[in-house]
């Protein structure tokens, strides 16, 4: 239907500009907002309501690895072979044979509670000072019933408290007191995360804005958001199954990405108000400008995320799947139901104002009213900026040198699948048990298993194979440890025999005995009994260097889609070569210093305490590809916004140097609180229990505010000063691509509204949605 043309008066254009697709769709919620807000309001319900219904559709142990040792999973599987889980109670005194008494008690406490079957005369260890205890736990090895190794632990414990004082230390670690702790550690962290990361979002967004309402908009958006994600990832998590931990990884992401989005959004329609806007106008240009920044970032985090798919590991396409979703439906939130909210609040969007925080607040509405004009912004900034805008060659050699000096301790990072016992904390009871069984008998609690698979198990050859293995392991001290234990499943015609490996389960020792195991003894000895070469390693050493070898396959293709579908996008978004390699290379800066720091951190223990964390010697091995994928998506939430600004002042005729100064200090004071509210989130999951999630926080809070400062606000700008023109440079042949207009608002006003220090282009240019001059358009005469 033909629109018609807007009345015209003093001061403003009569030209109806083009609208983009987030204009349109702020035009139709603000038209059409019960239907926005009920909409969203159903859609979260429902979604929620039939994902709570569906249920966390989990992966089976195989899923989880790959490799071999997701091959001799997969056989017991396969033979319904299901492994109930082991504990160990190691029982040590000051002299030889001191420790059989005891033992006996632990023996006998341990049978009288019923939980328990197979229970093994004590393995004395090499210097006959301590005696380990295995035995198996009773009942559904997938329950979640934590009343049976509850029972045995107060067994043990009792005789350990009988014998306090004596010289006597017990000393348990198994499956299944492991995962008890981790559940109960899990649920509390989790807990923990969830009621400090919102009530830190929205304090700094209460800073931010200074009034309540404005501050609620942002968490009230990411939190339904997180809501609806959470139900649809239930659902599709019955085709592709999903790890509990995906969860953490969508609440994360879901607070980060979505108040980010709502806060460039709501920034821009304050700035607007405070021009002299009225409200209709000020959402146009929000959803012409900032709500076309939320969708190309938004649309840049999600390809990014997609990544993850090449990895091969199922791990990182749940996060893949969970965070495209949450980014989703937070970005479609933006740019709908924003809009509509505000439309319906108007004014009193700045209800509940704190005086504390007002002067301090972002985009703030308060003018000098005698004269009609507000104040300028960004003077902190623009004081900041200046200095580098001087001397660009200078500061971007600056800042290049200090990102580059923290990122150097990442060429010597070291990664591995951290044991249970290492993702505790320091001094945590199991923790301490298992590094005690360790050091007595190695590879006791978590030895290699190899399983395999014959036509007879039972048949001679078959016998005799496991003779020769049990007896070739037992002859090579150097590698193996003592307590060799074979389980014949002869119904299944499967054969698994546990291993105690030297070495402390992720050292050099403990890998060339897996390396030994895997490709001498196992070939060697079992290989001519197994029908088709039906013989695997797994276990925790060889699940987590087979994890680590997939990673270091996977990263490669990884890494090449998302730099090359970045530069894609930004080379589409921005119409210039050079802008688009810059992101490429100034986001690996921010990559390079969170890897830096990480390492130094937690395989070093430089400044751990900083952190409240500790040296464990290695970076957890998914964690380099989930943060390289994770920042090069929320990086271009900054960049994005802030270069969109710039390519808008330039658009209106300005110079480089003045779009660069003016774009920056436009932007400035929201990207600070946006990456406030990311690095208070990430420092949340730094100050949880488990070594991964501490990492994961760390390494993501670090690198987002070096990202938000050094790079956005030094290095950034330093760069495009010395690009000068040649910033917006675009070969021939791609002059086919698409114009995407970034033009700011300079929505026409009534000449008596012009802020101060308005230029006549800032009152000549784009129409109700905020679009800029088209080329080959002439400003009126007056402007010229």
């Amino acid at each position: 239907m033909h629109r018609p043309p807007t009345p015209t008066r003093p001061g403003t254009s009569t030209r109806e500009p083009r609208s983009g697709l987030a204009a349109r769709l702020g035009g139709w919620s603000t038209r059409h907002r019960k239907t926005a807000v009920f909409g969203w309001l159903l859609f979260v319900v429902l979604a929620a309501t039939l994902g709570g219904m569906a249920g966390l559709t989990e992966p089976t142990d195989s899923e989880q690895s790959v490799r071999d040792s997701a091959r001799a999973t997969a056989i017991l599987e396969d033979a319904g072979i299901e492994e109930p889980p082991t504990e160990s109670v190691m029982v040590s005194s000051t002299g030889k044979g001191g420790w059989r008494a005891t033992a006996d008690e632990v023996t006998r406490a341990v049978k009288d509670t019923g939980r328990v079957k197979n229970v093994r005369d004590p393995l004395p260890s090499r210097d006959g000072k301590a005696g380990l205890i295995g035995f198996e736990m009773r009942g559904d090895p997938e329950s979640e019933d934590e009343k049976p190794i509850n029972e045995v632990i107060d067994a043990v414990g009792k005789v350990r408290d009988a014998h306090h004082g004596d010289g006597i230390e017990i000393h348990q670690y198994g499956e299944a007191s492991a995962e008890k702790w981790l559940g109960k550690m899990l649920g509390e962290d989790f807990a923990k995360a969830e009621w400090t990361a919102v009530p830190l979002a929205l304090g700094i967004l209460l800073v931010a804005f200074g009034a309540l309402v404005a501050a609620l908009l942002p968490v009230a958006l990411a939190i339904t958001a997180f809501i609806a994600a959470n139900g649809i990832l239930a659902l599709v998590s019955n085709g592709l199954h999903m790890e509990e931990t995906t969860n953490s990884v969508m609440l994360l992401m879901g607070l980060a990405v979505g108040v980010d989005y709502c806060l460039f959004y709501l920034r821009r329609e304050r700035d607007e108000r405070a021009a002299g806007r009225d409200a209709d106008t000020a959402l146009r240009i929000a959803a012409a400008t900032s709500g076309r920044a939320v969708l190309v970032s938004g649309v840049t985090v999600m390809v990014a995320m997609a990544g993850m798919f090449l990895s091969g590991l199922l791990l990182f396409k749940g996060f893949a799947v969970a965070t495209i979703l949450v980014v989703f439906i937070a970005m479609l939130g933006s740019v709908t139901i924003l809009p509509a909210l505000l439309s319906w609040l108007g004014d009193r969007v700045d209800k509940g104002k704190v005086r504390l925080f007002r002067k301090h607040s972002l985009g703030g509405r308060k003018r000098d009213r005698a004269a009609g004009r507000r104040k300028p912004a960004g003077r902190i900034s623009g004081a900041l900026l200046r200095p580098v805008l001087a001397a660009p060659g200078l500061f971007a050699v600056l800042a290049a040198a200090a990102m580059l000096v923290l990122a150097a301790p990442a060429l010597g990072m070291k990664t591995e699948q951290l044991a249970l016992d290492k993702q505790m904390p320091k001094g945590a009871e199991l923790r301490v048990n298992a590094e005690k069984i360790s050091e007595t008998f190695p590879g006791g609690p978590e030895p290699a298993r190899v399983v395999l698979k014959a036509d007879d198990v039972r048949s001679p050859e078959a016998r005799a194979a496991l003779a020769d293995f049990k007896e070739t392991v037992r002859k090579d001290t150097g590698h193996f440890g003592r307590g060799v234990e074979t389980a014949v499943h002869a119904d299944e015609n499967v054969a698994v025999i546990d291993v105690p490996m030297a070495g402390n389960g992720t050292d050099n020792t403990s890998l060339a005995a897996l390396d030994v195991l895997r490709h001498t003894v196992v070939p060697d000895t079992l290989a001519p009994a197994a029908a088709g070469g039906q013989v695997y390693v797994t276990g925790e050493v060889a699940g987590s260097k087979d994890f680590n070898d997939q990673l270091k396959d996977g990263i490669v293709p990884v890494f090449v889609f998302i730099t090359v579908v970045t530069f894609l996008l930004m080379l589409v978004c921005f119409r210039s070569a050079p802008i688009a390699l810059a992101s490429i290379v100034l986001n690996l800066l921010s990559v390079g210093a969170a890897y830096g720091v990480m390492t130094a951190v937690f395989q070093h223990g430089w400044g751990a305490s900083l952190f409240q964390a500790e040296a464990v010697g290695a970076i957890e091995s998914w964690m380099p590809l989930f943060v390289l994928v994770v920042l090069f998506g929320l990086s271009m939430d900054y960049h994005v916004f802030v270069v969109s600004r710039i390519r808008e002042a330039k658009d209106r005729g300005i110079s480089t140097r003045e779009a660069i100064r003016d774009g920056i200090r436009a932007t400035a004071s929201a990207v600070t609180g946006a990456a406030l509210i990311m690095v208070a989130v990430f420092s949340v999951f730094a100050t949880l229990s488990m070594q991964d999630m501490k990492q994961m926080g760390v390494g993501l809070a670090v690198a987002v505010l070096l990202d938000a400062t050094v790079v956005r606000m030094v290095l950034l700008p330093a760069v495009m000063m010395l690009l000068g023109e040649r910033n917006w440079y675009l070969p021939r042949w791609l002059r086919w691509l698409p114009r995407m207009e970034h033009g700011e608002a300079v929505v026409p006003v009534a000449a008596s509204h012009s802020p101060e220090g308005a230029t006549p282009l800032d009152a000549w240019g784009a129409g109700p949605y905020g679009q800029p001059p088209q080329l080959g358009d002439r400003p009126p005469e007056h402007v010229r």
